[in-house]
């Protein structure tokens, strides 16, 4: 009785944060949306696809010098706190903080000097130049930024977590990219709006950590010797983590990369409208994720498995509710979603983004299973599963981009997040015996296809304008919902969870 309470709390504590992260993320999305949208509109094609391969390249050297120590630090940090080992906190924190300083200095200094050699000599184009060089100038921020936001939510300081990064830093970028073209600033309108943003969440996640969380900078009483098998174990973790995050960088970008090798910089702005768009079904699970491994680490420090495993498969159950009707609407009408958003020149991204929706939908799912290995500390598996991933995903991309273009890079891209996702799963389920599936699963797809099917149905009939998607939206959310409530597809966790929202409602 006792872990059915626990799971029952914890369960209504996901929704509360999620509740708090879903405002966020929306605003943040429509924020970013709408910063993308702007340069896209007022620049062109080709100054959006050299933004988008400078912030690609930018992303990298923050990936490599954080040295994976803002996963150490959210793991280690919501270990100790399970333990409520303070001194150790501090002296994690004391150490990762002055590496993060040198290592930073050192990152902006090596790309300022090789960006007109990244820029000539591997993508042709000098005009990448100025981007490379200012992002290299802010570089520091950027990783000191994301050290100390990880610490908000280290301490489920959700709240701020999620308006520090969601809606702050891209209001601020937004603000200023409109005041700077307003002032008649060009290229240097994008480079510096871009870069406030970070140094907003610098600036304020600073603040937070240094008012809002007691005591966590003050020095360690630990003796020496403490210290350095504490900063033995947090690197030991870390190192992983960095060859991790520099891997799902060259993941994530190298169709981009590929893309600007082999055609043109017009070429990758276009495919980025896809794959920006594609990455909106990455909203439903950041609302459960993002606060799913310090909870899970912290039970993990108690052995709760039971408790893990009841978690990890309601979450994944509620990550495919939501995303699947957003799936659906991506595959039927991605030449109107772009269209909308971003104008007729990018419609030549519609199968590009049929394509990445079902590979992200599929990765959605199945991301819960990196998260319950990070929770045992097995970063090098991860790290394994997405180097073949990746290796997969560059040699499709090697085959297909040359012939097919952009749709062969949204290809490879699809099958290779579907393998990263059944790597994480089948390993996860090898170390820990957690499989985050449920057969409820595929009674939901099978009774997604009626509402699927009325919606062909009118989309056959009717002229495709923004109304008249939106109206057709709306009727398919609205069915595919209430046909599982009449088919009982939600469990009584879902009826536990929602009946408790209906209460609150109700008392307002």
């Amino acid at each position: 009785m006792k872990n059915q309470e626990r799971l029952d709390h914890l369960l209504k504590v996901f929704v509360k944060s999620s509740v708090i992260l879903l405002f966020g993320i929306i605003l943040s999305k429509i924020l970013t949306y709408a910063y993308r949208i702007v340069i896209a509109r007022n620049f062109g094609q080709e100054t959006y696809g050299l933004f988008s391969l400078a912030l690609m390249i930018a992303t990298l050297f923050v990936t490599v010098f954080s040295l994976g120590l803002q996963s150490g630090l959210l793991r280690y940090i919501s270990l100790y706190r399970g333990k409520e080992e303070n001194e150790k906190i501090k002296s994690i924190l004391t150490f990762s903080s002055n590496l993060t300083l040198i290592v930073s200095l050192l990152a902006a200094g090596l790309l300022f000097f090789l960006s007109k050699t990244i820029a000539i000599n591997i993508f042709h184009n000098p005009n990448l130049i100025i981007y490379l060089q200012g992002f290299a100038i802010f570089l520091p921020i950027f990783i000191f930024s994301g050290f100390f936001h990880v610490i908000t939510l280290s301490y489920e300081k959700v709240g701020w977590y999620s308006f520090i990064g969601n809606i702050l830093s891209p209001l601020v970028q937004l603000l200023f990219l409109i005041i700077f073209i307003f002032m008649g600033l060009k290229e240097e309108s994008i480079i510096f709006s871009y870069n406030l943003g970070f140094l907003a969440i610098l600036l304020s996640a600073f603040l937070v950590c240094n008012y809002g969380i007691k005591k966590i900078f003050e020095k360690s009483l630990l003796k020496k010797e403490e210290k350095n098998d504490l900063n033995k174990k947090l690197f030991s973790y870390s190192w992983p983590i960095m060859f991790l995050g520099l891997t799902m960088s060259l993941f994530s970008w190298i169709d981009s990369f590929l893309i600007g090798y082999f055609k043109t910089a017009s070429d990758v702005g276009i495919y980025n409208v896809a794959f920006l768009l594609a990455s909106f079904l990455l909203v439903v699970p950041a609302l459960f994720l993002q606060i799913f491994l310090p909870i899970i680490t912290k039970e993990y420090s108690n052995n709760n498995f039971g408790l893990i495993k009841d978690l990890s498969k309601q979450i994944a159950k509620w990550i495919f509710i939501l995303n699947l009707p957003l799936l659906i609407i991506m595959i039927l009408f991605p030449g109107a979603i772009i269209n909308l958003l971003f104008g007729s020149n990018y419609i030549l991204a519609e199968n590009s983004l049929r394509f990445l929706s079902i590979g992200v939908f599929v990765y959605s799912i199945l991301q819960i299973s990196e998260n319950l290995l990070s929770m045992i500390g097995k970063s090098k598996r991860i790290l394994f599963n997405l180097v073949v991933a990746t290796i997969f995903n560059t040699l499709l991309n090697f085959i297909l981009i040359p012939n097919y273009g952009i749709n062969g890079a949204a290809f490879s891209t699809m099958i290779s997040y579907i393998l990263w996702g059944i790597l994480s799963l089948f390993t996860a389920k090898h170390f820990t015996n957690i499989l985050p599936l449920r057969w409820d699963m595929v009674k939901i797809i099978l009774i997604s296809l009626i509402p699927t099917l009325i919606l062909l149905y009118f989309r056959s009939k009717i002229s495709l304008t923004t109304g008249n998607i939106i109206i057709l939206g709306i009727f398919f959310l609205v069915s595919y919902f209430g046909i599982m409530v009449l088919t009982k597809c939600f469990d009584k966790n879902d009826l536990m969870i929602i009946q408790t929202i209906k209460n609150k409602i109700s008392k307002k």
